[in-house]
């Protein structure tokens, strides 16, 4: 299930909906998750099936999520499709989240101080745009 890295590609891991895991998973790959974890996920690149549960917090350069999230994510490029379900907050440089995706969190670019409840509340100026993919 692994490619093979010496001849330069990367190599990826494939995680069952078969699997439950308990603990924290740390991957220098890219990882496929159908599966239910219950601890932080640390990995290249996530892709979520449907099928996918985690309950913590997930850091990726890349993150395609399509299952349920409870804890927050960290992602350079995320994509939020219309079957996930999180709760916690979103970071990310880039963000597509398709219509019928549910997030009970906040939203806030990587990098970003938390504004205070006033900064909240009022829009401003420069702010990241938020994209919604057409279905």
């Amino acid at each position: 299930m692994a490619g093979n890295s010496r001849n330069g590609s990367s190599t990826f891991s494939v995680l069952g909906s078969d699997v439950a895991i308990k603990g924290d998973i740390k991957a220098d790959a890219d990882l496929h998750l159908d599966g239910k974890v219950e601890g932080d996920v640390v990995c290249t690149s996530l892709v979520q099936g449907e099928t996918g549960a985690i309950h913590g917090a997930v850091k990726a350069e890349t993150a395609r999520l399509a299952g349920k999230l409870e804890g927050s994510i960290e992602a350079r490029e995320l994509v939020i499709l219309k079957s996930a379900q999180i709760e916690g907050d979103v970071h990310y440089e880039t963000l597509t989240i398709e219509q019928g995706a549910q997030v009970d969190g906040r939203f806030a670019p990587k990098g970003a101080s938390k504004p205070s409840e006033a900064e909240r509340t009022m829009p401003q100026a420069g702010e990241p745009q938020l994209k919604v993919a057409a279905q």
